[in-house]
């Protein structure tokens, strides 16, 4: 079976709550490797795409496809286990587990280990290694034994991003990534997601205009369920139609 064009493949996406339609026709197609950024106003439907993407809701009409498989409809673990991980704008951690305990369960399904009551973690050697392995890719191997709740918040992202990263998944989804984070965190964090991120396809919510410059090969930005452009920054910098609608006076370099 030949490889799918795309990473991801949107065609005709449509949303409605009742009457309200709030996804409307979205396409949007990616190609392995290639990190997007998601741009809009408020109320443009972003969260909503990303909840139909990874599963939490059902589409209204059209399709999504992960590489090549139709995924519109599946419920999120059948979606995750065909590659596609996600965070939240809210850190979603086990926060009474420990750093080396949070990313020893993210790994554990894609090493192959079910659940079962009478394994003992400490004796699965590939869990321990590979957990061991994120914990010094995410900058974290001096917190090893430190209970997630008592981490800097900073520190409580950059967990998440190793738990979402550490599944294997190939697509990724990061929903405000650097939320909440001054700007020396955001710079370094920026840094971490790019290398924890290299070669696989990175789909990011994201308000702040730097991070999004700085870290996407693509942007898509959305208005009023509608994607209204597609392409490099410098491309989307410049389209009339984008500064109309959301950018403004960033072309002024605000």
């Amino acid at each position: 079976m030949s490889a799918a064009p795309f990473s991801l493949d949107i065609q005709g996406l449509t949303k409605q709550f009742g009457k309200t339609e709030i996804i409307r026709g979205v396409e949007l197609q990616v190609k392995a490797g290639e990190r997007v950024a998601i741009i809009g106003p408020n109320g443009a439907g972003k969260s909503t795409l990303f909840n139909l993407i990874s599963g939490r809701f059902a589409p209204s009409g059209g399709s999504i496809h992960l590489n090549g498989h139709r995924i519109d409809g599946l419920k999120p673990f059948e979606i995750n286990r065909l590659g596609l991980s996600r965070s939240f704008q809210i850190t979603n951690i086990f926060p009474k587990l420990s750093v080396f305990e949070n990313l020893r369960c993210a790994v554990l399904w894609s090493l192959g280990h079910r659940y079962s009551f009478w394994s003992f973690l400490g004796n699965l050697k590939d869990a321990n290694a590979l957990a061991e392995n994120w914990m010094q890719r995410i900058r974290l191997a001096s917190k090893r034994d430190t209970l997630a709740m008592n981490l800097t918040y900073a520190e409580q992202r950059a967990l998440e991003i190793g738990i979402t990263m550490a599944g294997g998944a190939e697509v990724v989804l990061l929903d405000e990534p650097t939320a909440g984070m001054n700007n020396s965190e955001t710079e370094r964090f920026i840094g971490l997601i790019k290398e924890v991120t290299q070669g696989k396809t990175l789909l990011a919510v994201e308000h702040d205009m730097g991070v999004v410059f700085g870290l996407a090969d693509k942007i898509a930005v959305l208005v009023y369920g509608e994607i209204i452009a597609f392409d490099t920054p410098d491309k989307v910098r410049a389209n009339a139609r984008v500064q109309e609608a959301y950018l403004g006076s960033l072309q002024e370099g605000h």
